[in-house]
């Protein structure tokens, strides 16, 4: 049996996917729920609150999906272009659910930022596994293998682009595969752009050393 707070998300994303933005008023959203209207307030301070609970919902899902069935591919690229196709077709099988919910992530309301902060630390968690070719970054494996300089640029990168790609599908721009391809050519380049943090340490090591300061490893001239 779903709980209180189960309800008024599931009434919450019904009403977004039926109107819109617009139509997700907290008295329907109340009602429908079945829940006193003071009592939807002591919870959710606006929509723009209730429509980002309901995204760190989704993305509480989908880590468990993933860790049971992780992104497939042979390297990390494919891993990330096939996670994102999941995580990007999975949100915007419902459109306007979809445009509501990119529209009250930036709504700047400060309840709503702790809301889009876990949201963001889920899904950074999920694409630094899907680089690695695992389900889900739990904290023992984040500990054993810290995340490194690369991983953690790259997914913040990615995730930010993103965004932005699916603001672009917002405005009819771009198209969900083309939002997914955007996502693999930036992944590509961040791949191709990035140092891996043992390459970058011998790369200063190598620029340190006596051999590179004077211009390499040859032996001093004699004087004649």
């Amino acid at each position: 049996m779903k709980g209180r707070r189960d309800k008024i998300l599931d009434v919450a994303v019904a009403l977004a996917e039926e109107g819109g933005f617009d139509n997700v008023r907290q008295r329907d959203v109340a009602a429908g729920a079945g829940v006193a209207l003071g009592t939807l307030y002591k919870s959710f301070r606006s929509k723009e609150h209730i429509l980002t609970a309901a995204l760190e919902r989704e993305a509480e899902m989908l880590e468990r999906r993933m860790e049971m069935n992780p992104a497939p591919g042979d390297d990390a690229i494919e891993r990330v272009t096939a996670f994102f196709s999941i995580v990007t077709r999975g949100l915007c099988k419902k459109p306007k659910y979809a445009r509501a919910v990119l529209r009250a992530m930036a709504s700047g309301e400060p309840e709503v930022a702790g809301r889009v902060a876990a949201y963001q630390e889920r899904i950074t968690g999920l694409i630094i596994a899907a680089i690695r070719g695992v389900g889900r970054l739990g904290y023992a494996d984040a500990k054993v293998v810290p995340t490194s300089s690369k991983e953690a640029l790259m997914a913040s990168a990615l995730q930010q682009f993103w965004f932005a790609s699916l603001v672009g599908w917002s405005a009819g721009l771009v198209s969900v595969n083309g939002v997914v391809d955007q996502v693999r050519q930036i992944a590509l380049v961040l791949d191709r752009g990035i140092a891996d943090d043992a390459q970058e340490k011998s790369r200063r090591v190598a620029s340190r050393s006596p051999a590179s300061r004077t211009g390499g490893s040859r032996s001093p001239t004699r004087p004649t």
